[in-house]
């Protein structure tokens, strides 16, 4: 086969193991239209951004352009992948709507403090999946604050229980699982649980959700993802009696 439908048949190989197209051009930085044509078969990239493709598909350059034969053969576990993948987003449908979450989680040792994250949930027919983006601080007009967690990931539902499932594109791409219900009062939110990354190791956590019905920009979504006082009178209300609930 010619080296650019090497590329393409690869480059979608590998993306079935993502959100969705749109999210590898983000993380890698790419131009949308240019990354279809490479899907297209119709251009192959230089050699710097076949680097940057590379070092986010964790690949060398080889496996880029080998025929997809020998590339999918390479990989023993494809199929395995594939098996499980089908079986986590089988139906049901989780029960929750596309939108802006704000995610609020409970903060270690500090029953005064919460971190609040923004989440990006996006439906396709059946399939669920989202972003969830946390910052440190407030940042400031130079651009904000790093954004330590960025994960992508399924959300999937079993027994009245939806799951977000998903691995933080940033740092050490650490893992993280939440479980929510919709609570049985008159407002619509969402608790439960969560497994996330803290500074001394993984560490389980209460987690609130509601949706953003503002419809407030991304821009400024973003900026309120960070730690926030219980006491804060940005807080929603239901959500800081939850907490101290919680």
């Amino acid at each position: 086969m010619p080296i650019r439908e090497n590329l393409a048949a690869n480059l979608r190989r590998l993306i079935q193991r993502h959100a969705s197209v749109s999210a590898v051009c983000r993380e890698v930085g790419i131009n949308r239209t240019q990354f279809e044509r490479y899907l297209q078969g119709q251009a192959i990239p230089n050699k710097a951004t076949a680097r940057l493709i590379c070092e986010y598909f964790k690949i060398d350059e080889n496996e880029l352009y080998r025929e997809p034969a020998a590339a999918a053969a390479s990989d023993g576990h494809a199929s395995l992948r594939q098996t499980l993948y089908e079986n986590m987003v089988r139906p049901p449908s989780p029960a929750i709507a596309s939108g802006t979450y704000f995610t609020y989680f409970s903060v270690p040792g500090r029953p005064d403090l919460l971190m609040r994250s923004v989440t990006f949930v996006r439906r396709e027919a059946e399939l669920v999946t989202f972003r969830r983006a946390t910052r440190w601080a407030p940042g400031d007009s130079q651009g904000g604050a790093r954004a330590p967690g960025n994960h992508y990931g399924v959300v999937i539902s079993r027994l009245n229980w939806i799951y977000f499932s998903g691995i933080n594109s940033r740092q050490t791409g650490e893992p993280s699982i939440i479980a929510v219900q919709w609570a049985p009062i008159s407002e619509p939110v969402l608790v439960g649980r969560a497994i996330v990354l803290a500074g001394p190791g993984p560490a389980f956590v209460s987690v609130i959700m509601r949706q953003d019905v503002t419809r407030i920009s991304l821009r400024q979504a973003m900026r309120m993802a960070h730690i926030v006082r219980l006491d804060d009178p940005g807080v929603d209300n239901l959500v800081a009696s939850l907490a101290r609930e919680a």
